[in-house]
């Protein structure tokens, strides 16, 4: 991978590092700010302490912030952290970008 490559990756990765731990601050009304969360902090149990039905704020906000629709075959553990939800928007929206995301058209 070259250089330029990489930057970019990287830059992608940050970007949608921030916007999903803003979009959980301000969604689930979170008491930190961006720095403050770490990137492995775990979104249940002693992480951010979140519950079933902010999971199904996260789904929203995955929805409505990146254009994607979590289905029923996707593997639940991209829940287990912050980084591990980035992971699964970034890998997302590179099916997408290949063409080889279903559902992804509006009927």
């Amino acid at each position: 991978m070259s250089n330029i490559a990489l930057n970019a990756t990287i830059e992608q990765r940050k970007s949608v590092l921030e916007k999903i731990k803003t979009g959980l601050i301000e969604r689930l009304n979170l008491y930190q700010n961006v720095r403050q969360i770490d990137d492995d902090t775990p979104l249940f149990g002693s992480g951010l302490k979140l519950d079933s039905v902010d999971a199904t704020e996260v789904i929203v906000l995955l929805d409505e912030t990146f254009g994607i629709r979590v289905t029923e075959g996707d593997d639940p553990s991209y829940m287990r952290s912050v980084n591990t939800l980035t992971s699964f928007v970034i890998s997302k929206q590179g099916a997408t970008t290949n063409g080889s995301a279903t559902g992804a058209g509006k009927e």
